[in-house]
């Protein structure tokens, strides 16, 4: 099953300081939904562990991340892949940041995963809906790292 992702959200916080806490295993450790390790495999790559859960529904996953195309601090691309209790899945995303002149960091995000196992018995829409959740997650959790007082707002397709 095929999901796809995309939005803006806005920090205010430098863009120097956002690219670094994005690009930092640590901080992701710390961002990413579930994530109980983030472990260095070279230059830009991962394996992560995940323990995820969402409302009724949890399971563990083992996978990998890769960065490339990277643009400091403006733009790269995230490759992701994964297998667990609940399916398997792949996926890419690119993100770009841009500085306006109100000094605010506007971030623009889009990507695509495919799907597989028991997880997409649940439907699109759902998992539409759990993934959105999550990146909201996410986010609150990058704003915090990123050492951002108030989210200045957010606008998530």
């Amino acid at each position: 099953m095929k999901l796809d992702i995309g939005g803006e959200e806005r920090f205010s916080v430098p863009i120097d300081r956002l690219w670094q806490s994005l690009n930092d295993p640590e901080v992701l450790t710390r961002c990413i939904p579930g994530c109980k390790q983030m472990i260095a495999e070279g230059e830009d790559k991962y394996r992560v562990v995940l323990d995820l859960r969402v409302a009724s529904v949890g399971g563990s996953f083992d996978g990998a991340i890769g960065l490339s195309d990277k643009r400091p601090p403006n733009e790269c691309r995230i490759a992701v892949s994964g297998a667990g209790t609940l399916g398997q899945g792949t996926g890419h995303a690119t993100f770009s940041l841009m500085t306006g002149p109100d000094g605010v960091t506007t971030m623009r995000y889009a990507g695509e995963g495919e799907m597989g196992g028991l997880v997409v018995g649940v439907g699109q829409r759902v998992l539409k809906g759990v993934a959105k959740h999550l990146i909201g997650r996410f986010f609150t959790a990058l704003r915090k790292e990123a050492g951002e007082a108030a989210a200045p707002g957010a606008a998530t397709v």
